[in-house]
């Protein structure tokens, strides 16, 4: 098909109504809610100047996320940003969440019976007395950073008891999963590579010292378990046994920390809705799933076309890399009323919320991020009635991959 491009740098397939642009890191940066609420009616997605096709449409994004045309990444996104090979590099191509078919299968299927919605929800109450017990140490120090006090650490202590990994590593493997994860934003640049590669390193070796200790002397735990089951099957070699749990340190920690520190401040913004989730807690499931949709911590699920991929006349080619922009798609004016306005008694939310993605890659860790938001909002709604703003509003960065949030402070 042939393409043409103007004096703006837009592409376009010929006879198509508008042209597709080409946009930089810095515009999508600026304002990523505003750049997609202007592209999105006029074209089913962008091109990314690093690389890369970006969909916007809420319908697209669904549909590709279980199309058979589409797969995961493998390792087509660290060789695009010229990481051939390393620690970095081995994240992608050792891992199940970049993997497809029966590699994919081989690498989720130690953990799909750990995180299996019936089996979490008996964490739930753990994790409510952890939560209260947070809120009451942050309420003695008077004003928090809720991020580095609360949000962060819940998550971090919940994936910690599940792995069996230290309390007193949590530090440790957090700060080094937070690096690593930048890995995953379009925006870091050659120069900051080194100290991500570091990180990497740091981290893995960290999984690789836990486990020499759980083989010598195993414990009644999942990594023990998971150890046990893996040396049996033979089905993980040691590399993606060591890759797997980078993940789940990675996963099961940065998202939910973000997007923990996000509902409260929509809410605190909002105060009208946090006067009703505070009389009605019953809507705390409501208020989780309006901040995800609102400002998902996640911006976007990267995947390739195996083929040429229609759109709304625009052509997707063959073997190119696809961000399925959950950030758009979740304002898209098509699948939402008002969808710039934060909302938590909406009723037009799609019953599987689009934030954990769809198909054979949907979250594995849905049902415990949904327990530790709904607990984390619900202890401070018990608890902390008076909860306020005591600095600047946070506000979450990035167009793709893991936003970055800052500090969010508090007072009670």
């Amino acid at each position: 098909m042939k393409c043409h491009r103007d004096e703006h740098g837009y592409v376009g397939s010929a006879g198509a109504r508008h042209a597709v642009p080409t946009l930089s890191v810095a515009e999508l940066e600026a304002d990523p809610h505003g750049v997609f609420r202007t592209w999105r009616p006029r074209v089913p997605f962008i091109i990314h100047e690093i690389g890369g096709y970006m969909v916007l449409r809420a319908q697209d994004v669904d549909q590709l996320m279980r199309d058979p045309r589409v797969q995961a990444t493998e390792t087509l996104y660290p060789e695009m940003r010229e990481i051939p090979q390393g620690r970095l590099f081995d994240i992608f191509a050792h891992g199940m969440l970049t993997a497809n078919g029966a590699v994919h299968r081989r690498r989720r299927s130690p953990f799909t019976r750990t995180f299996a919605t019936r089996l979490v929800e008996n964490l739930r109450p753990r994790i409510r007395d952890a939560a209260e017990a947070l809120v009451r140490d942050c309420m003695e120090e008077g004003e928090v950073d809720l991020v580095a006090s609360y949000t962060g650490l819940i998550p971090a202590q919940t994936i910690a008891d599940i792995l069996g990994l230290p309390r007193g590593d949590i530090p440790r493997f957090t700060r080094l999963a937070y690096e690593v994860s930048q890995v995953l934003s379009f925006t870091f640049g050659p120069e900051d590579l080194p100290e991500i590669e570091a990180a990497a390193v740091a981290l893995q070796d960290y999984v690789v010292e836990i486990l020499e200790a759980r083989r010598a002397a195993p414990r009644d735990d999942f990594l023990s378990r998971f150890l046990a089951e893996a040396d049996a099957a033979g089905e993980l070699t040691p590399d993606e046994v060591v890759i797997q749990l980078v993940q789940m340190i990675i996963g099961g920690t940065d998202t939910t920390r973000g997007a923990g520190a996000m509902q409260i401040a929509l809410l605190l913004q909002h105060p009208e809705q946090w006067e009703a989730v505070k009389q009605d807690p019953g809507l705390v499931p409501a208020a989780v799933a309006e901040s995800l949709r609102f400002e998902p911590s996640v911006g976007s699920a990267g995947r390739v076309a195996k083929e040429d991929i229609t759109l709304d006349g625009h052509v997707v080619p063959a073997n190119s890399l696809i961000m399925l922009s959950i950030l758009s798609a979740m304002r898209d004016e098509q699948a939402y009323a008002r969808p710039d306005a934060f909302d938590i008694h909406r009723t037009d939310r799609p019953r599987l919320h689009p934030v954990f993605g769809g198909g054979v890659h949907r979250c594995l860790g849905e049902a415990l991020a949904r327990i530790e938001l709904e607990e984390g909002l619900g202890a401070l709604v018990r608890l902390a009635p008076r909860l306020r703003f005591a600095g600047p509003v946070p506000m979450l960065h990035g167009h793709s991959g893991i936003r970055r949030i800052d500090a969010l402070r508090v007072a009670w």
